[in-house]
């Protein structure tokens, strides 16, 4: 089952913001996260929030359908907006995630991006990617998503081995994702990403090493890896539990890491967080980076997200009551809230010492100050950074990335 939300206060009926929210907001990024909950099967490890048509079917939804999401997903454009106010920035990224997007027809996100485009304008240099499953595109429909200004895609690859494939319940053929990435060339797109997974139960070193060569092969310019967490509540548990397949432990984590950084090192890629690498600035996901840097984005769509100034919300779950609240002329959050200057002081910590740059040193507390200098020693942070005033990770400070960040927000 997806996720459950957080804790938190009412959401005014309109949506309304404090004031607190907008200062400063001038200086601040911009960006929309869509997200279309929609999926034609649940794959096994994922605790996302979205929905198979028989889910849907099952839990009654009301204004549910996919036929009129594009449309309820509009409405939140407009109504961000309103409690945007005057607002005079420009959207300087917009990422479409899932879910699977492209279950909808192409001239449907189309029509969302073109809601963002009326009521805000896309910065000249605009970011703008969609997520894909590689059976849910053709050539002819990514071709619709670049006239429609689309300008970077991301694949989800996840492996280039059938048998992991299957562990995942992933649907899609080996060899699809790479071409996936020559139509997308062929289409216009600059920019693309391709999505892997590694420590799947029954994935070996050699398979790891399948699926980066293959990925790299490709042509992106862009890959994401990520170790496999394993959700309670989703079907993967529910296996594992039962005994029918392995869990796989955090050494051989560590392992297919140092494996990654090691290929994608090779073929030119660098790291900018500790799970994404580039061939160059410019192929980086800056979307990602508003997130990870503090800066405001609306998420429109059931269960999204939303963060603009130090204020938090999150939106209804399911489809129907989240199209059921914009229909009556209410905003669909239904949690929100207000981050003080600790809060957000930690965040920035927990999120910017991810990132190459790394985070200042003058935003630690004495006791993660204390602990910074410990990890240098340590080898956990790298001297030269620490030494200009940064806390940048080491190789070995990637592996622990987790540790490193509980020592340093003390």
């Amino acid at each position: 089952m997806p996720s459950v939300l957080p804790e938190g206060e009412p959401v005014p009926a309109d949506g309304a913001l404090p004031p607190s929210a907008f200062e400063g907001a001038a200086a601040r990024p911009l960006g929309f996260y869509l997200h279309v909950p929609y999926c034609a099967t649940r794959c096994g490890y994922c605790d996302f929030n979205t929905y198979t048509a028989s889910e849907l079917r099952s839990s009654g939804g009301v204004l549910a359908s996919r036929e009129n999401y594009a449309e309820a997903l509009a409405e939140e454009v407009r109504l961000a907006r309103k409690v945007l106010g005057d607002d005079p920035r420009q959207v300087s990224t917009v990422f479409v995630g899932g879910g699977t997007p492209t279950l909808l027809p192409a001239a449907d996100l189309g029509r969302m991006l073109a809601a963002v485009r009326s009521e805000f304008g896309l910065a000249p240099d605009a970011e703008v990617t969609t997520e894909a499953n590689p059976e849910s595109v053709d050539p002819a429909y990514l071709a619709e998503l670049r006239a429609a200004g689309f300008n970077r895609m991301s694949f989800g690859m996840q492996s280039a081995r059938q048998h992991v494939l299957q562990v995942l319940d992933r649907t899609h053929t080996p060899g699809r994702p790479e071409a996936c990435v020559a139509e997308a060339r062929a289409a216009g797109f600059d920019h693309v990403n391709l999505d892997l997974i590694y420590g799947t139960p029954g994935e070996s070193d050699q398979d790891w090493h399948a699926s980066l060569d293959a990925a790299i092969g490709a042509g992106p310019d862009h890959v994401s890896a990520y170790a496999l967490i394993v959700e309670e509540g989703t079907g993967l548990a529910r296996r594992i539990r039962r005994g029918e397949v392995p869990m796989t432990d955090d050494d051989v984590h560590a392992d297919r890491y140092l494996i990654a950084e090691e290929r994608l090192s090779a073929a030119g890629f660098s790291w900018y967080e500790v799970s994404n690498w580039a061939t160059d600035p410019a192929a980086r996901c800056r979307h990602n980076e508003l997130y990870w840097t503090g800066a405001d984005w609306w998420g429109a769509g059931p269960g999204a997200h939303s963060h603009v100034g130090g204020v938090r919300w999150w939106n209804a779950k399911h489809p129907g009551a989240y199209a059921q609240a914009l229909a009556e002329g209410r905003t669909p959050g239904v949690g929100r809230e207000v981050l003080g200057a600790e809060d957000r002081r930690v965040e920035r910590v927990l999120l910017e010492l991810r990132l190459a740059d790394g985070c200042p040193l003058d935003i630690l507390a004495e006791a993660g100050a204390k602990a910074a200098a410990r990890a240098v020693r340590d080898g956990l942070l790298e001297p030269v950074p620490y030494a200009e005033g940064r806390a940048v990770l080491t190789l070995r400070g990637r592996l622990l990335a987790d540790a490193v960040v509980r020592d340093l927000v003390d």
